[in-house]
């Protein structure tokens, strides 16, 4: 297996995840806090398919799908078209409201961008420096593994609110 076919995997993972943690689910199911300051599933998908977005974009220097492939006027959040959920706070959570086919269509465009850089690396790409703001400078491999491991923590997150949910519903 190759880095790239490793990180291929990875990223599909991410989308299975995504995709059985919302598939199925209303609207209003997705934009459920079940808490007052947790996640809902609406968030944590839109928030890591744009961490995916942002950095896969910035690293192979392309436009984001969330403005070029014309999301962020499909989803009409009331933020910036660069906001990503950063620093979301518990009111700005509950803004993103999204039905499963919107969460899974902006996904499903980001993962084709993302699978199209990744199907041409060699191991010797990984180590070129993607962003110099950092000590030490980022590589283009630690920034992926970094898109993978908070695409896969905020996926399974997702996928525990929708058991919670779920169980809910079944009472």
């Amino acid at each position: 297996m190759t880095s790239a076919e490793l990180l291929l995997d990875a990223f599909d993972r991410i989308k299975g995840v995504v995709h059985g943690a919302v598939d199925g689910l209303s609207r209003e199911q997705l934009v459920t806090q079940i808490e007052p300051a947790a996640n809902s599933i609406g968030w944590l998908v839109w928030h890591l398919t744009r961490i995916q977005d942002d950095h896969i974009a910035d690293a192979f220097d392309l436009d984001q799908v969330w403005t070029a492939g014309g999301w962020a006027d499909r989803f009409a959040l009331p933020f910036g078209t660069a906001a990503t959920g950063y620093g979301h706070r518990s009111a700005d959570v509950a803004k993103v409201v999204a039905d499963a086919a919107l969460l899974t269509g902006y996904h499903d465009a980001v993962q084709q961008q993302t699978v199209a850089q990744l199907r041409g690396l060699v191991d010797g790409d990984l180590t070129r420096i993607v962003d110099e703001a950092w000590d030490p400078p980022v590589s283009l491999g630690v920034r992926l593994v970094s898109v993978i491991s908070d695409g896969l923590q905020h996926a399974g997150q997702a996928a525990f609110v929708r058991g919670v949910l779920t169980r809910r519903d079944r009472r």
